[in-house]
């Protein structure tokens, strides 16, 4: 007998049985204009750049989040996120959504005043970013189903409220452009997740907020602050 869990984290597919098992979590930092520049970003300019996190940082659909500790500011951020199939290593843009199995609602959980002062003193934001329950993740929908999503509304509501809305193509980068791009460093494999960015309206929660982020044609994502 163990006395490890040695299983593998995983997400839920639309309508079936079997779930994906999850290798690897990339994000996209600051790819819509409005919220690279509510960073302080200039989205004319910059290239996209990434973070990581850790596969276990998974969340599952309507979970109680637990407020982490070390921050006082801790925010949400809505994105699309997209779950690798087949292996890509410098694939092309036009061949870059072949390997795409599917995408899902996901919220990329951030303690803003540890990124802020990571970031003043030129410094990695793996404790900003990279935590339990940091990265909330709904059903995955096959892109069978789906087709590729270029398009279609983004929002996230805080107790009923609208904090974020944007459409997909308001992406700096569109999905096919940051597989190409992030297989360009590593070679990217089936159970890897890439969260797209968020738009602007990041925000604060308090314990007791309940979160709710939709994506025209995909399962609605819920989650509640502990």
């Amino acid at each position: 007998m163990t006395m490890f869990d040695l299983s593998q984290p995983s997400a839920p597919i639309h309508g079936r049985s079997d779930r994906f098992p999850v290798r690897r979590i990339y994000c996209v930092g600051q790819n819509y204009a409005a919220h690279a520049r509510e960073m302080g970003g200039d989205p004319d300019r910059a290239p996209p750049f990434f973070f990581t996190k850790f596969a276990d940082a998974i969340a599952a659909n309507d979970a109680r989040l637990p407020y982490p500790p070390q921050t006082q500011d801790y925010h949400y951020e809505a994105e699309l996120v997209l779950a690798i199939g087949a292996p890509a290593r410098d694939i092309a843009p036009e061949r870059a959504l072949d390997v795409v199995f599917g995408y899902a609602c996901g919220l990329d959980m951030t303690r803003r005043d540890l990124q802020a002062e990571a970031k003043k003193a030129g410094r990695p934001w793996d404790m900003a970013k990279n935590f339990t329950a940091s990265a909330p993740l709904g059903a995955l929908h096959p892109i069978a189903e789906t087709g590729a999503l270029t398009r279609g509304r983004l929002r996230l509501t805080v107790n009923g409220e609208t904090r974020q809305e944007a459409d997909l193509s308001d992406m700096i980068w569109a999905p096919h452009e940051i597989i190409a791009h992030l297989s360009r460093f590593d070679a990217l494999a089936p159970g890897d997740l890439i969260f797209t960015g968020t738009p602007a309206g990041v925000g604060p929660v308090k314990r007791g907020d309940a979160l709710v982020v939709t994506i025209e044609g995909l399962s609605d994502l819920r989650a509640t602050i502990a």
